[in-house]
């Protein structure tokens, strides 16, 4: 069956659930506050990447192109260890984290990892990281369980 098609046999989340849908995206919203939209982009990216969620990355590169991201550092998002000189010591952290907490059953957050994002994150900073973080999980997992097809982004 072809990913299109599946999509269709698959309940509209939004209209099945529309308290639900409402809350996640005021979720996302209160979340995002303070944060700068580079950043946010980065680590939507990232967790997109490890929950191989290719409508939420798909959406979330584009938004980073239109607010100016470049394209070697959309590249390089995957592999931030490797190509560190393309992004920040915060960037740096916030994509640790990101990792730490979108596998967090393969051992919790490190207490190291956890310690680089409060160096570099005040508080407040840090609770709208890892909120965020909660969020694309969470839209990434609404997603892929109702077959959400790349490149049909349904903001627009």
């Amino acid at each position: 069956m072809a990913a299109a098609e599946a999509a269709r046999t698959r309940l509209d989340f939004a209209k099945a659930a529309p308290k639900v849908f409402r809350a996640i995206i005021g979720f996302d919203a209160a979340a995002r506050e303070g944060l700068d939209p580079a950043l946010v982009e980065l680590i939507q990216i990232r967790a997109s990447h490890l929950n191989h969620c290719a409508y939420c990355l798909h959406m979330h590169t584009n938004d980073a192109r239109k607010a100016g991201e470049s394209e070697d550092r959309l590249h390089m998002v995957a592999v931030w260890r490797e190509a560190r000189h393309f992004f920040t010591e915060k960037e740096q952290a916030a994509l640790a984290l990101t990792e730490a907490v979108t596998l967090v059953s393969d051992g919790g957050v490190p207490d190291e990892v956890y310690a680089r994002a409060a160096a570099h994150f005040d508080d407040a900073e840090l609770a709208h990281v890892l909120a965020l973080i909660m969020t694309i999980n969470t839209w990434n997992r609404v997603a892929l369980a109702t077959g959400k097809v790349a490149g049909t982004d349904e903001r627009r």
